[in-house]
């Protein structure tokens, strides 16, 4: 075996997987980050008035539009709408650093969410196109686990800053790290042809979709030029209407009662999103390749993708509730219990990678979750007013592991079962998905924690354990979806790395016990067909 060839434990280092993952991680880390100044916003700017609208038009922002971009960006080029998407966050954080009043900070973060969206939708191309085989999955794995341990660690970050600088800094870190990033991807982004778009997706997706051969190239000519004048306007609009509906619902605070405002909003987003499906079945170039979803393995790992950020973004605010309100804690001693979550996670991000190239992936993914809901249902048995912290970590430590090795295969599965020019499509799902679990999880969960919980330590212990319950059974149903929709004979082997000297791609043999990848010319006589039928 060459040197090329041996298995690795890292992936290659490059100046594309920095600039993803750091782009990714200011994205992120913006999503709960602002939470902690909030109280001081609302004394600011807002004469004390409710300032949660300052999150809730981010994240609106950012949802509605991750589909969109990640689809375009398969037909108009990944550099010029990444570059795009750093400039309007970079902007936008400046505006809110200098935001004189409400109006102007939510202006100016539905801009930061537009920005954050082109960012978002963009990582996981970039590094399907820089890297193929083993190094790709390894460079998923980074990627997601590195994302996922930000957001955990961004509460601890935004303690920091809120109380030291006010609440105007946790705008301004952005400022020096957006222009870094910037220079970075002017530097490291392709420029050439055939590197920049979705007609040839570099190198990584061009040796995955070696196979698809001719097909692939008369797919390319015949409708690459009309592709980009095909634009699917009316169901982005649809779609932006019916997430950003949906949202709003989803981040409505639960102690209200049911208005007919809300009412209004259910409805709008459900006869929005209706009409997006309806769009979806006959558009010529659809924002969501609905066929997709009829591959178990996809659907799979889009399940898995919902139910992790559900778990991790809802499981970890009633935890951090309980650190605070149920341990006595302060904000950043509770932030730092939060750490042996994040850590475990990136290590094992790396090793669920590795995992997936000689195990089922479904197996891998359900191992993960598995022990994920081991760490829960420890936690749900041990938490009391007078639980020692240091009795906690050994269980954080398996929800990070577990999150770690279920969430990067879960990237790298969902890549696999796509055509190489949809891995844009694929992206924006993945994110917007992960950005709906994000409140799918704080909305459902915090019922759950309303029907036990309430004020005093006590009280809001029991709350975290019924979370922390509830939490430990959809970690199980996350391990059925993955050993039974993420099959072995459902998700091809990996394309493997390329060497010195070695076969033409179309004398690769596929992985004993795998279906081959379906070519693009395959997939679009497939996609025809299930708009003929619908």
């Amino acid at each position: 075996m060459s040197a090329r060839q041996k298995p690795r434990r890292l992936p290659p280092f490059s100046g594309v997987l920095v600039l993803v993952m750091a782009s990714t991680g200011l994205v992120v880390v913006d999503l709960t980050i602002v939470a902690i100044g909030l109280p001081l916003i609302s004394a600011d700017i807002a004469d004390g008035a409710s300032a949660e609208s300052v999150v809730v038009t981010y994240m609106v922002a950012m949802g509605a539009l991750t589909q969109i971009v990640g689809s375009l960006s398969d037909r108009w080029g990944r550099r010029s709408l990444f570059l795009a998407g750093i400039g309007v966050f970079t902007l936008s954080s400046l505006a809110a650093t200098a935001a004189p009043d409400l109006l102007w900070l939510n202006i100016a973060r539905v801009a930061q969410g537009a920005g954050a969206a082109a960012i978002m939708a963009n990582g996981i191309p970039l590094l399907a196109d820089r890297y193929a085989g083993e190094e790709r999955d390894l460079a998923i794995g980074a990627w997601g686990s590195f994302a996922t341990a930000a957001g955990l660690l961004a509460p601890v970050f935004g303690g920091v800053l809120a109380e030291t600088f006010g609440w105007r800094a946790v705008f301004a870190v952005n400022l020096p790290l957006g222009a870094a990033a910037w220079a970075l991807a002017v530097r490291v982004l392709p420029r050439a042809p055939g590197t920049d778009g979705a007609g040839a997706c570099g190198a990584g997706a061009a040796r995955q979709a070696g196979a698809s051969g001719a097909g692939a190239a008369r797919r390319t000519e015949a409708s690459g030029g009309a592709a980009a004048r095909r634009t699917d306007w009316l169901g982005g609009l649809l779609l932006m209407l019916g997430l950003g509906a949906a949202t709003l619902l989803m981040l409505r605070p639960g102690e209200t009662p049911w208005s007919a405002r809300d009412t209004a909003v259910l409805v709008t987003a459900c006869a929005a999103s209706a009409a997006f499906l309806a769009v979806q079945l006959r558009a010529p170039v659809p924002t969501l390749e609905l066929r997709m979803f009829a591959r178990p393995a996809f659907s799979g790992a889009m399940l898995a993708v919902l139910l992790s950020r559900v778990l991790t973004i809802g499981g970890s605010v009633y935890l951090v509730l309980y650190f605070s309100d149920g341990l006595g804690m302060s904000p950043t001693g509770a932030g730092l219990l939060m750490t042996p979550i994040f850590l475990a996670q990136i290590v094992m991000g790396m090793v669920g990678s590795k995992l997936i190239g000689t195990r089922p992936p479904g197996l891998v993914i359900g191992a993960g979750y598995a022990l994920k809901g081991v760490g829960f249902a420890a936690l749900a048995l041990l938490i009391t007013p007078g639980t020692p912290w240091w009795a906690l970590v050994v269980p954080l430590l398996a929800w990070g592991a577990g999150g770690g090795i279920a969430g990067a295969p879960v990237m790298a599965v969902a890549v696999r079962v796509t055509a190489p020019e949809r891995v844009g499509m694929v992206a924006g799902t993945v994110s917007t998905l992960a950005s709906l679990g994000a409140g799918v999880g704080t909305a459902a969960l915090g019922a759950v924690f309303a029907l036990r919980g309430g004020p005093g330590a006590e009280a809001v212990t029991d709350g975290a354990r019924a979370v922390l319950g509830v939490s430990a059974a959809l970690a199980a149903v996350a391990v059925l979806v993955a050993v039974t929709l993420i099959g072995p004979r459902r998700v091809p082997g990996r394309a493997p790395a390329p060497a010195a000297q070695g076969p033409a791609p179309a004398e690769r043999r596929p992985v004993p016990g795998t279906e081959d990848p379906v070519s693009p010319a395959e997939e679009d006589d497939e996609d025809d067909s299930f708009r003929a039928r619908t």
